[in-house]
């Protein structure tokens, strides 16, 4: 209906359902609108973000998940989509070093874009390892060029692209793992970790992840690292106006239950209140072993059955501390790694005995140190992650959630913020049950499945299902995998899978999503 109460002209768009508003369903949401398709996106949550979401508390604002941008111009991408300029909505301002790390016994090692830099760091901390640095650099790049700048956005539902991406696998020694790799050019132990932690920024195991991943060490100096000012949220406010701007509609507290097959094919989908919602395609940004166990668990599988979701390996989980301080640690950095003393002993414990350890390594970020308006005047904003096992441990999050967060306060304490316990003014914590029960992830997986090879490209769930025709996968258990950069990608692999609505509608003329 018109505004006026007269017959409003029907929307004659084909209809695509995006299930799930994190970065992967808004950006999926956001092509296929810029390429004529009508859009509605639904999402369970009372606001758009999924894992990228917003707490917002006594005066703070915390990014619940992702706070590092490493390919801005993959957003940027975005906002040329819908014919804007992501500038004109979004300050996205770079930071340089990249982040500090904080070794057991009070080392640190500031890492940035300068090479020359980053090598009088090794001068001082191993010398000896200069000359596997500049190979380093130089293999990374190399990763880079063929797993990111030619895989990344290639969809993989073909065999063929496996074999036709083998004989760079072969060459580039992707069979092997990031921490095996890593440690033919570092004989430092502090440099090793320095140089292999990153899979762990995507849910993944250096030690188990494929070399593949030595790539980032590039990425992070071609890119470099960025931060949205105001925070992730400015971000995922940004790309829900460009989805207004196109015209799309996005639905909050709309819970997806079901998608509705007839004939091999998706033309719906069911929410918990019974309301059903006819679509041409669906495209889900929900977890992906949820999508296939729960969204079409009434749905005979051939490829993703329970028992295969069952039996996948997936990523370890996050225990994420939120705080607030009434004083500002002008010496504490954006981003500051605070290692703990054990590296493989504590990855095995996180992703193969599967046991909460005493000891951890954090990740501590301080967005206020770049972006005051996040707190109250003369405060700061932090968050304190901590790898986890997920909730196939065992661990019972219930009761151990505030032992944990304070043997975590007593570390910082010791290490980079002294004084801490009395300056606090706000806190809350997020825990495996929160990514069971909040954002539906199997086991509690903050990253969905473990990048491991088997679990990669072709051996990952396709972004073209291959149970129900018209269901599409975006997000971070699908190709290419997590982290901002993989799930932005996994919505552009969309534009070589879906044809644009003029298209669609020529292939098939039937009436359909209306």
């Amino acid at each position: 209906m018109a505004r006026d109460g007269t017959e409003g002209p029907r929307d004659e768009r084909p209809h695509a359902v995006v299930i799930g508003s994190g970065f992967g369903g808004l950006a999926a949401a956001i092509r296929l609108g810029a390429r004529g398709w009508r859009v509605t996106v639904l999402e369970r949550l009372d606001a758009p973000g999924g894992r990228a979401g917003v707490f917002r508390q006594d005066g703070f604002t915390f990014d619940a998940g992702p706070t590092i941008i490493t390919a801005p111009y993959l957003i940027e991408e975005l906002w040329a989509c819908a014919g804007r300029r992501l500038a004109d909505d979004v300050t996205i301002r770079e930071l340089d070093p990249f982040y500090f790390i904080r070794f057991d016994d009070g080392t640190t090692m500031r890492c940035g874009a300068d090479a020359d830099a980053t090598r009088e760091e090794i001068r001082r901390i191993a010398p000896q390892d200069l000359p596997g640095f500049d190979r380093f650099l130089r293999d990374s790049e190399r990763i880079y060029r063929v797993a990111f700048e030619e895989l990344v956005d290639r969809p993989f539902h073909r065999f063929t692209t496996l074999l036709r991406a083998a004989p760079d696998m072969i060459r580039l020694q992707g069979y092997r793992t990031v921490h095996a790799k890593v440690g033919d050019y570092f004989t430092s132990p502090k440099l090793r970790t320095a140089f292999s932690f990153h899979p762990l920024l995507i849910g993944g195991n250096p030690l188990t992840t494929t070399a593949y991943y030595c790539l980032i060490a590039h990425l992070e100096r071609k890119h470099r690292v960025h931060y949205a000012m105001g925070g992730m949220g400015a971000l995922i406010r940004g790309m829900a106006g460009l989805i207004g701007h196109l015209c799309g509609t996005i639905r909050c507290n709309a819970d997806v239950v079901r998608i509705e097959v007839a004939e091999g094919r998706a033309i719906g989908v069911v929410l918990a209140s019974g309301e059903r919602i006819s679509a041409d395609i669906v495209v889900s940004n929900a977890d992906v072993a949820w999508t296939y166990s729960k969204l079409l668990g009434h749905h005979p599988r051939r490829r993703w059955t329970d028992r295969r979701i069952a039996r996948a390996r997936y990523s370890m989980s996050l225990f994420v501390w939120y705080f607030g301080t009434r004083r500002r640690y002008e010496d504490v950095y954006h981003h500051t790694m605070v290692l703990g003393p054990r590296y493989e002993a504590l990855l095995t414990d996180i992703f193969t005995r599967k046991r909460l350890a005493e000891d951890f390594s954090l990740y501590l970020h301080r967005p206020t140190a770049s972006d005051p308006s996040l707190a109250p005047a003369g405060c700061d904003a932090f968050y304190a992650l901590a790898p986890v096992p997920h909730l196939g441990s065992g661990v019972d999050w219930t009761t151990q959630a505030e032992p944990y967060r304070a043997a975590i306060q007593r570390r910082l304490e010791e290490t980079v913020l002294p004084g801490l316990g009395e300056a606090i003014v706000t806190s809350r914590t997020m825990t495996p049950l929160d990514f069971r029960d909040r954002l539906l992830s199997v086991n509690g997986a903050a990253f969905s499945l473990e990048p491991q090879l088997f679990q990669s490209a072709w051996f990952r769930p396709h972004n073209r299902s291959e149970e129900v025709i018209n269901l599409f996968l975006v997000g971070a258990g699908t190709h290419p995998g997590a982290g901002v950069p993989g799930v932005i990608s996994s919505a552009k692999i969309l534009d070589q899978l879906v044809p644009d609505a003029q298209a669609w509608r020529v292939l098939n003329p039937a009436p359909g999503g209306r």
